[in-house]
């Protein structure tokens, strides 16, 4: 389908890469991936013909064609969403002039379920999409690659604009899609899940590597270790032929066989190997340990939070110590940020206590990096803003900081409005270790992160000695860091006491990924044990343990228990309805609506209460029942 053959493309004096030859078939999946600068986006540029190679033919076979997702949209016009996600097409018969009009009457309806996937509303979907921030545009675009069903989907960076869930049903579709992928990401989930190949561009150099991500570590460093074996090999053999010529080469009767080593020499170094080196540009960094808090680092004591009518929290309790590293799980719009900026005081409470423990400093990371940084400053002026009496900041070590994050030379006089995602990213991290808090709270930290930068923030964070809340949908982050779970549902928290891995255990998820969006779980704290009756007045469950129920009375016991969980399971997506309409500014035009949504949301939340209590106590019976 596309045969690149013997590619150079140089800047000036600086070499991308050299020789660069790929064939991508129409099955082929593959990942592109490499450090900051070493040519990915170049690279899609060349295949797009948007950019002209120095050397080297790029061919595409006749017939075939592509669909492109850029890291950025364009700016949008007059066009609806689902006039995006259609391509512009005509959908319906107008007028009489367009009887003869071709009209795929299809096409609707596939745009309509593609955009739901991805997180659209009906009602949204005929909306402007100048109204929607650049995120939803950018998956309304994703929604027009999917429609359009090119033979290859040429993806830059597609995860960075989705929500977890958007993001699992945007994986499970191109694990389906039936034409080609050639995606540049850092998601090593996602690149596991969908690629059957690794294309690495490094040191002007594409490495071709077979399988998923976690299949090419695994080939990279047996690649390096063989590397690392035969240059070794080749060093010996050339040192004893020159301990040879050294020795003898001024020996007439020698001379001979001195020079035929000599000639073995050259030839060696004809075709020497290389000794494996270390990637250059990556980041690395230690955090400088914050001051020691007291034991007890945060406490909320019946914190109630609400946005308008809408209630967030009510009577919430939570207590935080030294050194903990805690992950906040649970469903889109549970209220996951929002505890994280009330435990980093970003928003005011509407009643309750937050009390900070002695000695403490909370650091804020915000989701949007932007946030947190002056666009109209350089990046250089967004380190020296940080400057105070007790620190003392100087421009030297202001950029010595952010040398370590890529920001060289010139780099740092650029204006932060024109940075990447990445490297504002970069940037918010560089400006961390200036004063770093011994609260340090970080809303989805990874985002725009390339795998490498990834790597540096986990090494980082690891010889953390202050406290760390976060929320992510990376699980390899949270698994290497070894953080323990608290579960955000229907405003409750549930902590998990074990790792990641303990709480899928607990919650019996079957998808690593999921769980982290999860609502129902049957992971719940232990409940109070009840006040011992008298014999003759004991309960179903301590009688079902001196006589064993027959066969139908369990079947139906657990079809009890089943619809006891349905029950749950349905109160649960009318919550995450009723919050979703809640989140549409269009709710609050009308305040009858608003009002009865939120009021409709209130008895939700307290039948779910209820409900999941009878569901306990059903499934506590049952568990006691197969045992007996």
């Amino acid at each position: 389908m596309l045969t690149i053959a013997d590619v150079s493309k140089s800047y000036g004096t600086r070499e991308l890469f050299a020789q660069v030859s790929l064939f991508v078939a129409r099955t082929d999946r593959y990942g592109l991936v490499g450090p900051n600068g070493a040519g990915k986006s170049t690279l899609f540029n060349l295949i797009l013909g948007e950019e002209t190679p120095d050397t080297g033919v790029i061919e595409w076979e006749r017939g075939a064609d592509f669909g492109f997702l850029p890291q950025e949209s364009a700016p949008v016009g007059e066009e609806t969403i689902l006039g995006i996600a259609t391509n512009g097409a005509k959908l319906d018969l107008i007028d009489d002039d367009d009887e003869d009009y071709d009209i795929d009457w299809t096409l609707e309806p596939r745009a309509r379920k593609i955009l739901a996937g991805l997180g659209f509303k009906d009602a949204d979907m005929d909306l402007p999409a100048k109204t929607f921030s650049g995120g939803w545009v950018m998956r309304a675009h994703i929604a027009r690659l999917l429609v359009a069903e090119p033979a290859l989907l040429m993806l830059d960076e597609p995860t960075n604009h989705l929500d977890l869930e958007a993001l699992l049903w945007f994986q499970d579709y191109l694990t389906r899609y039936s034409g080609g992928l050639v995606v540049i990401s850092h998601d090593r989930a996602f690149l596991n899940a969908l690629c059957t190949g690794i294309l690495e561009l490094r040191a002007g150099t594409l490495h071709r590597y077979h399988g998923n991500y976690d299949d090419y570590l695994v080939e990279k460093e047996a690649r390096k270790e063989q590397q690392a074996a035969l240059f070794k090999n080749q060093q010996r053999e050339i040192a004893h032929l020159q301990k040879f010529v050294d020795r003898f080469g001024a020996k007439a009767s020698m001379a001979t066989r001195a020079k035929s080593k000599e000639k073995q020499i050259e030839r060696l170094k004809d075709v020497a190997i290389e000794e494996p080196g270390e990637e250059l540009k990556r980041i690395n960094f230690r955090f400088p340990q914050p001051p020691r808090s007291g034991l007890k680092v945060i406490e909320l004591k019946n914190v109630e939070q609400a946005y308008g009518d809408h209630v967030v929290y009510r009577d919430l309790n939570f207590t935080a110590e030294r050194g903990q590293k805690l992950v906040l799980v649970g469903p889109n719009g549970a209220g996951k940020s929002t505890l994280l900026k009330i435990l980093g005081d970003v928003i005011p409470i509407r009643g309750g206590i937050r009390e900070l423990g002695a000695n403490v400093t909370p650091g804020y990371f915000a989701q949007n990096r932007a946030e947190n940084l002056n666009l109209e400053a350089t990046v250089l002026e967004n380190m020296m803003e940080l400057r105070t009496a007790e620190n003392d900041l100087t421009e030297q070590q202001a950029r010595a900081l952010l040398g370590a994050f890529l920001f060289r030379k010139d780099d740092v006089f650029k204006k932060t409005a024109v940075l990447s995602g990445g490297e504002k990213s970069r940037l918010a991290l560089a400006r961390l270790l200036v004063d770093p808090p011994n609260l340090l709270l970080m809303d989805e930290p990874t985002t725009h992160l390339d795998i490498q930068s990834i790597d540096a923030l986990i090494n980082a964070l690891r010889d953390y000695t202050g406290t760390f809340i976060f929320i992510s949908h990376d699980v390899h982050f949270i698994r290497t860091l070894d953080a323990h779970v608290l579960h955000v549902h229907s405003g409750r928290l549930t902590p998990y006491a074990g790792n990641y891995d303990y709480y899928l255990e607990k919650s019996r998820a079957t998808d690593a990924r999921a769980a982290l969006t999860a609502g129902f779980t049957d992971g719940r704290p232990k409940q109070a044990a009840p006040t011992a009756a008298p014999d003759n007045q004991k309960s179903g469950i301590e009688n079902t343990k001196s006589a064993k129920p027959s066969a139908n009375e369990l079947r139906r016991f657990r079809e009890q228990v089943g619809l006891l969980e349905k029950r749950v399971v349905e109160l649960e997506t009318k919550q995450t309805e009723i919050t979703a309409e809640l989140e549409d500014p269009e709710t609050y035009a009308d305040k009858g609506k608003f009002h009865h949504l939120n009021k409709e949301l209130s008895s939700v939340v307290d039948q779910i209460a209820a409900a999941t209590a009878e569901w306990e106590t059903a499934a506590t019976k049952l568990g006691a029942m197969e045992q007996a």
